[in-house]
């Protein structure tokens, strides 16, 4: 009996296993747990807001940006274009009908015009500084009117709409000036209508005799190469409009400029003028 007590005593009672050494927890699916929570409110599984995909959103950003960038430029492109091929009357009419447009487009164009490496308008804007101020300057097509903000002249700026109270909106072969008053008048990558020849008459009935002529224009608009208008013929038909050539600037790599003032003597038998075809400057994408 004693030997069976003392057997008894020497036994040891059987440990009991830790629940968490039996259980078999799989590391990934807690890991899973972590990342994924359930919406509250429909039981649909989705990630989980600890752990945002930041770069995720930051690509999403870039790409839309990308792709507004692109509808805008599409859309300058059309105003563009149409604004090439159409008359100026047709132009006002078009703006009217929707001014937002013509924010549109000048938004398109000042990028456009970031990439070239000097404004044909800042060489304007220094002509006109080595001139006396008491001219009084036309600015026909005048955009953001940067010309009249730049200079000491009194400047009449003329556009198809006006978002500034110093910017008359009208047609430019139509403009509320009197004939004789103006010393200058300004094309500055504005003669883009068909009929830009009425343009060029307006600015003839407003300057004074003697007054300027200043043009810009886009360089391949005068390339006779690639289907633009000869330069020469150009210049004659101005001159037998009523204007003498004074110079003409082919330096620079994306303009031309050109220089004519108003004969003193008109030509009281003026016979048909043949306006040579400008060629529309319409964009490439990008």
């Amino acid at each position: 009996m004693e030997e069976e007590r003392s057997n008894r005593k020497r036994k040891r009672p059987r440990r009991r296993k830790n629940r968490a050494e039996n259980s078999s927890v799989n590391p990934k699916h807690t890991e899973n747990q972590h990342q994924k929570v359930f919406n509250k409110t429909d039981g649909s599984e989705c990630e989980d807001s600890a752990a945002p995909p930041a770069a995720n959103r930051r690509v999403s950003s870039s790409f839309l940006d990308k792709m507004r960038a692109k509808l805008s430029g599409g859309h300058f492109r059309m105003i563009n274009e149409k604004l090439y091929t159409c008359t100026g009357s047709e132009a006002l009419d078009y703006f009217k009908e929707d001014p937002a447009l013509f924010n549109v487009y000048h938004t398109g164009y000042q990028e456009q015009m970031s990439h070239w490496p000097e404004q044909p308008v800042n060489i304007i804007i220094k002509w006109l500084k080595d001139c006396s101020p008491s001219l009084l300057v036309a600015d026909f097509g005048c955009g953001d009117a940067r010309l009249a903000r730049n200079v000491k002249n009194k400047v009449f700026s003329f556009d198809l709409v006006s978002n500034d109270p110093s910017v008359i909106a009208c047609d430019m072969s139509n403009t509320p000036l009197d004939t004789s008053s103006i010393d200058v008048a300004v094309f500055c990558l504005s003669l883009m209508g068909t009929n830009f020849a009425s343009y060029l008459r307006e600015a003839h009935r407003v300057l004074k005799k003697s007054g300027w002529l200043l043009i810009a224009e886009v360089k391949s608009r005068f390339d006779p190469n690639n289907g633009g208008a000869d330069p020469d013929k150009f210049s004659k038909a101005i001159c037998e409009l009523g204007f003498t050539s004074i110079s003409k600037d082919f330096s620079n790599k994306m303009f031309i400029l050109l220089y004519f003032k108003k004969k003193e003597k008109q030509n009281s038998k003026k016979g048909e003028i043949e306006w040579p075809e400008l060629k529309p400057c319409l964009y490439k994408r990008r």
